[in-house]
C-alpha cells in the first residue's frame, strides 16, 4: 500500500489531546520536565525519544494508567487525573491502546480476542452484531482468514495487526501506538506503517505514536515531537527536527540511520 498524503483530513481547530507543564519523577528520576503539546482531531504525532526517554511514561499519562506529578491533561475535553470510575472507564472507550507486545490473550483464538472487549463494554449485542464487528476488524487489517487462529499460530507482525483491530472494534476516536514496529523485520514494519496510515483515514482517528523507528515515524505522522531531558526539543515536521545542528538530535538521527 502506497502511503497517501494525509495533511487535508486535520482538523487543526479541534484540539483532542492538550497537555500543559507535564511533570512525573520516580523518585530522584526526573522523567518528564514540563511537556506541553496539543494534537489536533485527526492528526498523527510521533514522539521520538532514546530509551528511558520518558516516551512511554507519557502514554501511559495520557491513557490514565499513571497520575502526573504536576500539569494537566486534557483528553476529550476531560482532564484525565480528575477521573475516576466509570468516568474513566468511559473516557477509554473512545482510546485505542495498542501496547508493544499486543497484550493479546494466549488462551483465545482471534475471534474470541475481538469479541471480548467489545461484549464487555457494549451490553445486549446480538451473535450477528459481534461477529460483523469482529470481521470488519479484521478486515480493516487484512487479517480475516486468521480468526479462528491462536496467537501463538501468528507471526510477529500479524500479533501486532490482531492487536490494532482489537482496539478498533470499539471504533475509539484516539489511537496510542507504544512501539508499534518493535521487534519486527522490514517487511513487517512496512506493513504496519501503511495500517497506521489506513486507520487514520479510514476510522479518522487522531494519533501518538511512541517510537524510535524513524522510518515508521516520517512515513505515519504529520508532525514529529523530539523528546530529550525530559522536554519536547521541537516539534514539527521531520524534516524540520532533523535538520537541526543539536548534537542530541543528530546523534539519534545516525543511531536510527533511515535508508
Amino acid at each position: 500500500m502506497k502511503n497517501k498524503p494525509i495533511e487535508h483530513i486535520i482538523n487543526r481547530e479541534e484540539t483532542v489531546i492538550a497537555i500543559h507543564g507535564l511533570y512525573k519523577s520516580f523518585g530522584e528520576l526526573n522523567v518528564l520536565n514540563g511537556i506541553d503539546l496539543r494534537l489536533y482531531r485527526g492528526e498523527n504525532i510521533a514522539v521520538l525519544g532514546k530509551s528511558g526517554s520518558g516516551k512511554s511514561v507519557l502514554i501511559k499519562i495520557i491513557a490514565g494508567l499513571l497520575k502526573p506529578d504536576q500539569g494537566e491533561v486534557i483528553v476529550l475535553g476531560k482532564q484525565v487525573d480528575q477521573l475516576q470510575g466509570k468516568e474513566m472507564d468511559a473516557l477509554r472507550l473512545h482510546i485505542g491502546f495498542s501496547f508493544q507486545n499486543s497484550a493479546l490473550y494466549d488462551s483465545m483464538n482471534v475471534y474470541q480476542n475481538l469479541a471480548f472487549p467489545l461484549t464487555m463494554n457494549i451490553k445486549n449485542l446480538s451473535r450477528k452484531q459481534v461477529d460483523y464487528a469482529v470481521e470488519e476488524a479484521l478486515d480493516a487489517v487484512g487479517l480475516k482468514d486468521k480468526i479462528k487462529e491462536l496467537p501463538a499460530e501468528l507471526s510477529g507482525g500479524q500479533r501486532k495487526r490482531i492487536g490494532i483491530a482489537r482496539t478498533l472494534i470499539l471504533k475509539p476516536e484516539i489511537m496510542l501506538y507504544d512501539e508499534p514496529t518493535a521487534g519486527l523485520d522490514p517487511i513487517s514494519c512496512a506493513e504496519i506503517n501503511a495500517l497506521i496510515i489506513e486507520v487514520q483515514q479510514r476510522y479518522k482517528t487522531s494519533s501518538v505514536i511512541i517510537t524510535h523507528d524513524l522510518t515508521c515515524a516520517k512515513n505515519t505522522c504529520d508532525r514529529i515531537a523530539m523528546l530529550i531531558d525530559g522536554k519536547f526539543f521541537k516539534v514539527g515536521k521531520f524534516d524540520e527536527i532533523f535538520s537541526s545542528d543539536n548534537k542530541q538530535v543528530k546523534d539519534f538521527f545516525t543511531y536510527n540511520f533511515i535508508q
